[in-house]
C-alpha cells in the first residue's frame, strides 16, 4: 500500500479550496477520506458480483433503512442545523447595527458634542447589541455541536450495521467465491465503503444541506431588505459555481479512479506477498517481489500527480468565480454607501453575508468530489453485499435431526467447473458408529467428498445425487445445524493470529478451560503447551506459522476433540506427523471414533487397516470397496498401493524437531 498520509492529503486539498477552520476542524476529526476502487471486471461465473452500474440515488436510497431507525433523533438534528444557520445569519446583522450605532457616535464626535457619546452608546443600546453578538456566535457554536452529538449515534449505528451485515454476508458465500477473490482488495472495499458512509452522511448533512439553507436565507434577506441586483449576482456566481464544479470534476475522475484501480492491486499485492513470506524466502525472491510492488507505486505516483494538477485548476477556477462575484457586489455596495443610499454598517452586513457564503462555497467542491468518491465506495460495499449466495438454505429449512448419524452417498455426480468433472456416480454408505476410509492417488476425488459433506458446495438436484445424514438430505437442513454435527481435521490446518488456548477452544468456544485441556491432553500436545514460556496463551502467529506441520495438525485434533460432534471427518489428519506421534495420535483418533460415524480420507494406508469399510477411487470413480484384507486378497489397486508403501521405509525424525519450534516461541 502507498505510504502517505490520508488525512492530511484531504485537508490539503480542503485548505486549497479555501476552507474555513471550523469545517477544517471537522474534517480533521471525522474519519480519513476512503478512495475508489472500480468493480472488478472479472466477477465470479458462480457466485456473481454484478457490473451493472448503479446511479447515485440507488446507493443513497439503499442506505435510507439503516438511518429510518432514528427518525426522530435525525428530526432533532435537523431542528438543531436550521438553529444553527439561523443563529449565524443573526451575527452580521448584529455587527450592523454595532456598526452603525458607533458611527453614531463618530458622527457626534465630529459636531463637538462628545459629551452625549457615552449616553448615545449605553441609551442606543451598542453595548447591549455586542453582548447580544457574543450570544449569537455561542448559540451558533451550541446548535451545531447539539446536532453532532445527536447525529453521532446515528452515523455510527449505521455503520455498525451495514459492515456487520457485509461481514456475515460474506462468511455466507460459498467456498468458490472466497477462492477467486483477493482477500486484499475486498478487505479495502469494505473499509473504503464504511468509511464512505460516515463522509456521505456528514458532508451531506453538515455541509450541503446547511449550505443550500444559509443561500436561501441570504438571498431572501438581500431581496427585501435592498436590491435584487445583489441576490443576482449572487445567484449567478453561485450557479456559474456549481457548474465549473461538477463539469471540472466529472473531468477529473478518471485520475482518481486511475489512483484507486492502483492503491488497491498495491495493496492486494503486499498481502499476497507477505501471507507467502515463506514462500518468498524459500526462492530468495525479496528483490523480486519489492520490484512488483515497487511497480504499482510508480504508476500510482504518476497518476497522483495528474491527479493534484487538475486539483489545482480545479482551485483556481473556483477562486476567480467567487472573486468576480465578491467584487461586482462590493462594488455596488460601495456606491451605495458614497451615494447614502446604504451605511457603513450596510456595507460591513453585505461583505460579511458574502463572506459567509463564500467559505461553504468553496468547500462546496471538497464535498462534491468526497461525496462522489464516498457513494463509489459505498456502492462497492452495497455490491458485495448483493452477491449471490451459491449454497444457501432452502426456505424455513429445518435443522438436521441426528438420531445414529449415518451417512450415504448417493449416485453422487459433481463439477466444480461444467469442462472437468470430478465425481462419477459415487454411491456408499457408512453405517451409524462405523468407520468408512477413502482412499487412492491424488487428484482422485477424495477431498472433494469432504467439500460436499460440509456443503462447501451443492449437488445440482438435476443430477439426481443427494448425500442424506440419517435419510435427511443435507440441502434441505439448515448449514449451521449441519456443520454442528461435523467435525473435520483437514490435512492442511490453518490457525488464527492468537494463543493456543483460542485455537483449541475455537472448537466450542462456551467450554471450560478444564475441557480445553483435557483435549489438549487427548491430542497429545499438552505436555509440550505447558513446555512454552507462556504456555496456553502462546501466540501462534500469522496462519499458525510459529508451530511446525505435526503441532498445527495435534491443535487441529484437539479442537476437532472439543467440539465433540456425532460424524467425524479426517482429511489426511496425521500427514503431517512422524512416525511415533501418528501412531500415538492415531490410537486417540480410533478412541474418539469408537462411537462415531466417521470418514477418513488417507494417503498412508496404514492408518485405515481398522476401518470396516475402505472405498479406492480413481479418476473419481468408486474402482474397489471392502475391508483391508478383501482388497489385499483382490489384489487390484489397493493391494498395488499398500506393496508400494510397504516397500518404502520412512526416515527416522530426530526428536529434536519437534522441539525446535518451542525455541522460536
Amino acid at each position: 500500500m502507498p505510504v502517505r498520509q490520508t488525512v492530511i492529503g484531504a485537508v490539503f486539498d480542503a485548505a486549497n479550496s479555501g476552507a474555513c477552520p471550523c469545517e477544517l476542524r471537522r474534517f480533521l476529526t471525522s474519519q480519513p477520506i476512503p478512495m475508489r476502487r472500480t468493480p472488478s471486471s472479472d466477477p465470479s461465473p458462480v457466485s456473481p458480483i454484478s457490473t451493472q452500474p448503479r446511479n447515485d440515488w440507488q446507493t443513497i436510497l439503499s442506505l435510507l433503512p439503516y438511518l429510518a431507525t432514528y427518525k426522530w433523533r435525525v428530526g432533532f438534528a435537523l431542528s438543531c442545523l436550521i438553529g444553527a444557520k439561523v443563529a449565524n445569519l443573526g451575527v452580521p446583522i448584529v455587527m450592523k447595527r454595532i456598526v452603525d450605532g458607533l458611527a453614531s457616535v463618530r458622527h457626534l464626535t465630529a459636531l463637538g458634542r462628545a459629551q452625549d457619546a457615552p449616553g448615545i452608546v449605553l441609551l442606543g443600546g451598542v453595548g447591549l447589541l455586542v453582548v447580544a453578538y457574543a450570544v449569537v456566535r455561542l448559540s451558533t457554536s451550541l446548535f451545531t455541536e447539539l446536532r453532532e452529538i445527536l447525529f453521532a449515534k446515528v452515523t455510527e449505528s449505521a455503520v455498525r450495521q451495514l459492515a456487520l451485515k457485509v461481514f456475515r454476508h460474506l462468511h455466507a458465500l460459498s467456498l468458490r467465491f472466497h477462492l477467486e477473490r483477493q482477500t486484499g482488495g475486498m478487505s479495502r472495499d469494505i473499509e473504503r465503503g464504511t468509511r464512505g458512509i460516515t463522509q456521505l452522511i456528514s458532508y451531506s448533512l453538515y455541509s450541503i444541506l446547511p449550505t443550500l439553507v444559509e443561500v436561501g436565507l441570504v438571498l431572501g434577506f438581500f431581496v427585501v431588505k435592498y436590491e435584487a441586483y445583489y441576490a443576482v449576482v449572487t445567484f449567478i456566481a453561485l450557479a456559474v459555481y456549481i457548474v465549473f464544479t461538477v463539469k471540472v470534476t466529472e473531468w477529473r475522475t478518471h485520475f482518481r479512479r486511475t489512483m484507486n484501480d492502483l492503491d488497491s492491486k498495491a495493496n492486494s499485492r503486499a498481502i499476497d506477498s507477505l501471507l507467502n513470506y515463506e514462500t518468498v524466502k524459500y526462492f530468495g525472491n525479496e528483490e523480486w517481489e519489492a520490484g512488483r510492488y515497487d511497480e504499482n507505486l510508480k504508476r500510482y505516483r504518476t497518476a497522483a500527480i495528474k491527479a493534484q494538477r487538475s486539483l489545482s485548476a480545479l482551485n483556481f477556477g473556483q477562486q476567480a468565480i467567487i472573486g468576480t462575484g465578491l467584487v461586482f457586489i462590493l462594488w455596488r455596495a460601495t456606491q451605495g454607501v458614497m451615494a447614502g443610499r446604504l451605511t457603513l454598517g450596510d456595507l460591513v452586513l453585505i461583505n460579511t453575508f458574502m463572506l459567509q457564503l463564500y467559505i461553504p462555497l468553496n468547500f462546496l467542491g471538497v464535498v462534491y468530489r468526497e461525496l462522489k468518491q464516498s457513494l463509489t465506495d459505498m456502492d462497492r460495499m452495497f455490491t458485495l453485499l448483493g452477491a449471490t449466495q451459491e449454497v444457501p438454505d432452502v426456505p424455513a429449512a429445518p435443522a438436521l435431526n441426528v438420531s445414529g448419524a449415518q451417512v450415504r452417498f448417493e449416485h453422487v455426480n459433481f463439477a466444480y467447473e461444467s469442462a472437468r468433472q470430478i465425481l462419477h456416480d459415487v454411491s456408499f454408505t457408512i453405517a451409524a458408529g462405523t468407520t468408512t476410509a477413502v482412499v487412492g492417488h491424488s487428484g482422485s476425488g477424495k477431498s472433494t467428498l469432504a467439500r460436499l459433506m460440509f456443503r462447501f458446495y451443492d449437488l445440482d438436484r438435476a443430477s439426481g445425487g443427494a448425500i442424506t445424514i440419517d435419510a435427511q438430505d443435507i440441502r434441505d437442513v439448515t448449514q449451521d445445524s449441519l456443520r454442528a454435527a461435523i467435525g473435520i481435521v483437514p490435512q492442511d490446518t490453518v490457525l488464527f493470529n492468537d494463543s493456543i488456548y483460542y485455537n483449541i477452544a475455537y472448537g466450542r468456544p462456551a467450554a471450560t478451560r478444564d475441557e480445553v485441556i483435557a483435549a489438549a491432553r487427548a491430542a497429545h500436545i499438552h505436555e509440550f503447551i505447558e513446555g512454552l514460556p507462556k504456555g496456553y496463551e502462546t501466540p501462534v502467529g500469522e496462519r499458525g506459522l510459529k508451530l511446525s506441520g505435526g503441532e498445527k495438525q495435534r491443535v487441529a485434533i484437539a479442537r476437532t476433540i472439543l467440539k465433540n460432534p456425532p460424524i467425524l471427518l479426517f482429511d489426511e489428519a496425521t500427514s503431517a506427523l512422524d512416525s511415533r506421534s501418528e501412531r500415538a495420535i492415531q490410537h486417540e483418533l480410533d478412541l474418539i471414533a469408537r462411537e462415531r460415524t466417521t470418514l477418513i480420507i488417507a494417503h498412508r494406508l496404514s492408518t485405515v487397516v481398522h476401518a470396516q469399510q475402505i472405498i479406492v477411487m480413481d479418476k473419481g470413480r468408486i474402482v474397489e470397496r471392502g475391508t483391508h484384507a478383501e482388497l489385499l486378497q483382490a489384489n487390484g489397486l489397493f493391494a498395488q498401493m499398500w506393496a508400494l508403501q510397504q516397500q518404502r521405509t520412512e526416515p527416522a525424525v530426530p526428536e529434536a524437531v519437534e522441539g525446535q519450534p518451542a525455541a522460536a516461541l
